[in-house]
Protein backbone atom coordinates (compact mmCIF):
# COMPACT_ATOMS: atom_id res chain seq x y z
CA UNK A 1 0.00 0.00 0.00
CA UNK A 2 1.48 3.28 -0.83
CA UNK A 3 1.60 6.73 1.23
CA UNK A 4 3.47 9.47 1.44
CA UNK A 5 4.95 11.61 4.51
CA UNK A 6 4.72 15.48 4.25
CA UNK A 7 5.12 18.20 6.88
CA UNK A 8 2.10 18.76 9.07
CA UNK A 9 -1.44 17.86 7.98
CA UNK A 10 -4.94 19.50 6.69
CA UNK A 11 -6.06 21.07 9.47
CA UNK A 12 -9.73 19.39 8.37
CA UNK A 13 -8.38 16.37 9.57
CA UNK A 14 -7.87 17.17 13.48
CA UNK A 15 -10.07 14.68 14.66
CA UNK A 16 -8.72 11.67 12.90
CA UNK A 17 -5.07 12.58 13.92
CA UNK A 18 -6.03 13.23 17.92
CA UNK A 19 -8.10 10.01 17.26
CA UNK A 20 -4.62 7.98 16.03
CA UNK A 21 -3.14 9.96 18.72
CA UNK A 22 -5.31 8.64 21.42
CA UNK A 23 -4.84 4.88 19.67
CA UNK A 24 -1.59 5.03 20.74
CA UNK A 25 -0.82 7.38 23.84
CA UNK A 26 -4.43 6.73 25.60
CA UNK A 27 -3.58 4.18 27.62
CA UNK A 28 -1.06 6.00 29.06
CA UNK A 29 -2.69 9.42 29.75
CA UNK A 30 -6.87 8.08 30.12
CA UNK A 31 -6.60 8.44 33.73
CA UNK A 32 -5.63 12.10 33.62
CA UNK A 33 -7.12 13.02 30.55
CA UNK A 34 -9.89 10.90 30.94
CA UNK A 35 -13.18 10.78 30.02
CA UNK A 36 -11.77 10.11 26.31
CA UNK A 37 -14.34 12.01 24.59
CA UNK A 38 -13.63 15.80 26.61
CA UNK A 39 -9.37 14.26 25.59
CA UNK A 40 -10.07 13.72 22.00
CA UNK A 41 -11.29 17.28 22.07
CA UNK A 42 -8.81 18.86 23.84
CA UNK A 43 -5.81 16.91 21.88
CA UNK A 44 -7.54 17.98 18.46
CA UNK A 45 -7.77 21.66 19.93
CA UNK A 46 -4.40 21.68 21.01
CA UNK A 47 -2.41 19.87 18.14
CA UNK A 48 0.03 21.90 15.66
CA UNK A 49 0.50 20.47 12.27
CA UNK A 50 2.87 22.62 12.49
CA UNK A 51 5.11 20.65 14.20
CA UNK A 52 4.77 17.01 12.96
CA UNK A 53 4.92 15.08 10.12
CA UNK A 54 2.20 12.92 8.84
CA UNK A 55 1.82 9.69 6.45
CA UNK A 56 -0.99 9.89 4.63
CA UNK A 57 -2.70 6.98 2.80
CA UNK A 58 -3.46 7.51 -1.34
CA UNK A 59 -6.76 9.36 -0.19
CA UNK A 60 -5.16 11.98 2.29
CA UNK A 61 -6.15 9.93 5.79
CA UNK A 62 -3.21 10.20 8.62
CA UNK A 63 -2.36 7.10 9.34
CA UNK A 64 0.96 7.95 10.99
CA UNK A 65 1.99 10.74 13.27
CA UNK A 66 5.33 12.22 14.63
CA UNK A 67 5.66 15.54 16.13
CA UNK A 68 8.72 17.13 17.40
CA UNK A 69 9.02 20.09 20.25
CA UNK A 70 11.06 23.69 19.61
CA UNK A 71 11.52 26.87 21.79
CA UNK A 72 8.26 27.68 20.34
CA UNK A 73 6.26 24.64 21.26
CA UNK A 74 5.28 21.11 20.85
CA UNK A 75 2.98 18.87 18.64
CA UNK A 76 0.62 18.16 21.50
CA UNK A 77 1.16 21.03 23.79
CA UNK A 78 -1.76 23.49 25.42
CA UNK A 79 -1.38 25.36 28.66
CA UNK A 80 -3.46 25.86 31.90
CA UNK A 81 -5.95 28.27 30.03
CA UNK A 82 -6.32 25.11 27.31
CA UNK A 83 -7.24 22.54 30.50
CA UNK A 84 -9.72 24.90 32.01
CA UNK A 85 -11.04 25.48 28.45
CA UNK A 86 -11.66 21.52 28.30
CA UNK A 87 -12.09 20.40 31.76
CA UNK A 88 -13.23 23.40 34.15
CA UNK A 89 -11.18 24.96 36.27
CA UNK A 90 -10.66 22.76 39.15
CA UNK A 91 -10.39 19.92 36.58
CA UNK A 92 -7.98 21.82 34.66
CA UNK A 93 -6.30 22.54 37.55
CA UNK A 94 -5.81 19.31 38.51
CA UNK A 95 -5.07 18.23 35.35
CA UNK A 96 -1.87 20.51 34.53
CA UNK A 97 -0.42 19.68 38.02
CA UNK A 98 -0.41 15.82 37.07
CA UNK A 99 0.48 16.42 33.44
CA UNK A 100 3.64 18.38 34.98
CA UNK A 101 5.29 15.04 36.02
CA UNK A 102 5.52 14.29 32.61
CA UNK A 103 8.70 16.06 30.93
CA UNK A 104 8.18 18.73 28.80
CA UNK A 105 11.81 19.96 28.47
CA UNK A 106 13.20 21.39 25.37
CA UNK A 107 16.68 20.27 25.06
CA UNK A 108 18.70 22.84 23.35
CA UNK A 109 21.33 20.31 22.43
CA UNK A 110 19.21 18.11 20.34
CA UNK A 111 16.18 18.28 18.30
CA UNK A 112 13.02 16.58 20.30
CA UNK A 113 10.69 14.10 19.44
CA UNK A 114 7.18 14.40 20.46
CA UNK A 115 5.46 11.64 20.34
CA UNK A 116 5.26 9.16 16.97
CA UNK A 117 2.24 7.02 16.15
CA UNK A 118 1.13 4.29 13.42
CA UNK A 119 -2.66 3.07 13.02
CA UNK A 120 -2.46 -0.38 14.21
CA UNK A 121 -3.55 -2.12 10.75
CA UNK A 122 -0.46 0.03 9.36
CA UNK A 123 1.91 -1.33 11.29
CA UNK A 124 5.33 -2.97 9.87
CA UNK A 125 5.04 -1.51 6.10
CA UNK A 126 8.09 1.09 7.02
CA UNK A 127 6.03 3.61 8.10
CA UNK A 128 7.27 4.68 11.57
CA UNK A 129 10.75 4.48 10.09
CA UNK A 130 9.61 6.75 7.22
CA UNK A 131 8.31 9.40 9.70
CA UNK A 132 11.62 8.56 11.88
CA UNK A 133 13.60 9.60 9.14
CA UNK A 134 11.45 12.87 8.47
CA UNK A 135 12.46 13.80 11.68
CA UNK A 136 15.72 13.50 11.39
CA UNK A 137 16.17 14.91 8.62
CA UNK A 138 14.16 18.16 10.19
CA UNK A 139 16.57 18.17 12.90
CA UNK A 140 19.35 18.24 10.46
CA UNK A 141 18.45 21.62 8.89
CA UNK A 142 17.65 23.39 11.96
CA UNK A 143 21.10 22.60 12.96
CA UNK A 144 21.04 19.73 14.88
CA UNK A 145 23.67 17.28 15.92
CA UNK A 146 21.40 15.13 17.41
CA UNK A 147 17.64 13.69 18.01
CA UNK A 148 16.31 12.64 20.96
CA UNK A 149 13.24 10.86 22.21
CA UNK A 150 11.72 9.37 25.62
CA UNK A 151 10.28 5.45 24.86
CA UNK A 152 8.67 3.81 28.41
CA UNK A 153 10.15 0.99 29.54
CA UNK A 154 6.73 -0.90 28.70
CA UNK A 155 7.09 -0.15 24.85
CA UNK A 156 9.78 -3.01 23.43
CA UNK A 157 8.03 -2.65 19.83
CA UNK A 158 8.88 0.56 19.60
CA UNK A 159 12.08 0.40 21.16
CA UNK A 160 13.27 -2.16 18.83
CA UNK A 161 12.11 0.23 16.00
CA UNK A 162 14.27 3.08 17.07
CA UNK A 163 17.26 1.19 17.65
CA UNK A 164 16.60 -0.27 14.15
CA UNK A 165 16.83 3.15 13.40
CA UNK A 166 20.35 4.13 14.83
CA UNK A 167 19.14 5.47 18.35
CA UNK A 168 20.81 4.04 21.36
CA UNK A 169 20.04 4.42 25.09
CA UNK A 170 21.53 7.38 26.59
CA UNK A 171 20.00 7.99 29.87
CA UNK A 172 16.98 5.45 32.36
CA UNK A 173 14.56 7.20 34.47
CA UNK A 174 11.95 5.85 37.20
CA UNK A 175 9.16 7.31 38.89
CA UNK A 176 6.66 5.01 40.99
CA UNK A 177 3.38 8.35 40.78
CA UNK A 178 4.30 7.64 37.06
CA UNK A 179 3.30 4.05 37.36
CA UNK A 180 0.57 4.88 39.51
CA UNK A 181 -0.94 7.65 37.23
CA UNK A 182 0.45 6.99 34.15
CA UNK A 183 1.37 3.27 34.05
CA UNK A 184 4.65 3.04 33.36
CA UNK A 185 7.88 3.34 35.91
CA UNK A 186 10.68 3.97 33.69
CA UNK A 187 11.39 6.09 30.63
CA UNK A 188 14.72 5.36 28.48
CA UNK A 189 16.11 8.95 26.80
CA UNK A 190 17.24 7.71 23.35
CA UNK A 191 19.47 9.41 21.09
CA UNK A 192 20.65 9.46 17.42
CA UNK A 193 23.14 11.46 15.74
CA UNK A 194 22.88 13.26 12.58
Amino acid sequence: MTYSVCHGFDPARRAEAAALYWQAFGGKLGRVMGPEARALAYVAQVMRPDHAFAALDADGTVIGIAGFRSPYGSFVGGGPADLRGAYGRAGGALRAGLLALLTRDVDNDRFLVDGICVRADRRGQGIGRALLDALCAEGRARGYAQVRLDVVGENIRARALYERAGFAAAGLSHSRITGVLFGFQTVTMMVRPL
